[in-house]
């Protein structure tokens, strides 16, 4: 009997330990738990002279605005975007795995449209929307930056790597502020989420024009 319920403790344990462990909770500019499903502005942390939220525009010889950007203006928000998890947990914590897409797209991008990397001659990998060819397959995921800056870096994680990179900002030629995923942690974004239709983003959903309008 002492033999069995020993055992029984011993599988118990040796269950246990291999459980994810539990992740910090993200919090939006509200100070409440991003939800899963839920749509936010990213916003970086410091706004003087770094820019704005993030959105998309045509790049480069794009003629359709599949190039996630950030706006230049570091008094606008951006584009709403979508944070989503397959898995069924209602909040979002450090290292869930994700999904981003802004809540509207353009007409002439495919739907449903995501947050993609893609693979070209750079290091760094472009984020673009669905509609590449050479797209890095993977997750993203949040975590938290040292409480003396606060807010959170986003980074990528590929299938085939171990090696998660971050979202940073690279400039082109014609100063456009690319969204990449780079190994320098020292180019990260530091951001923030601030949700959709609180009490100081009310904005319609039934009408995306005007939201994009109004963001530009």
């Amino acid at each position: 009997m002492k033999f069995m319920t020993f055992l029984s403790l011993f599988l118990l344990c040796a269950f246990t330990s291999n459980l994810p462990s539990a992740s910090a909770v993200l919090v939006d500019t509200d100070g409440n738990p991003i939800e899963n499903g839920a749509v936010y502005f990213i916003t970086p942390i410091i706004i003087t002279g770094n820019g704005g939220g993030v959105e998309f525009a045509a790049t480069g010889n794009e003629t359709c605005p599949l190039s996630v950007i950030q706006n230049p203006n570091p008094f606008s928000n951006g584009f709403p975007v979508h944070i989503s998890s397959p898995l069924r947990i209602r909040f979002i914590g450090e290292g869930t795995i994700l999904t981003l897409g802004f809540l509207f797209v353009p007409p002439c991008a495919p739907t449903p449209s995501l947050w993609t990397p893609v693979k070209g001659e750079e290091e760094e990998l472009p984020v673009k929307l669905t509609g590449y060819d050479n797209t890095v397959k993977g997750w993203f995921k949040i975590q938290s930056v040292p409480v003396d800056i606060g807010g959170y870096n986003i980074l990528f994680c590929p299938l085939d790597s171990t090696s998660c990179g971050y979202v940073g900002i690279q400039f082109d030629a014609a100063r456009n502020r690319h969204l990449v995923i780079t190994q320098k942690a020292d180019a990260a974004l530091w951001v923030r989420f601030q949700r959709l239709l609180s009490a100081s983003s009310a904005i319609s959903l039934h009408e995306p024009s005007l939201l994009l309008k109004s963001h530009a």
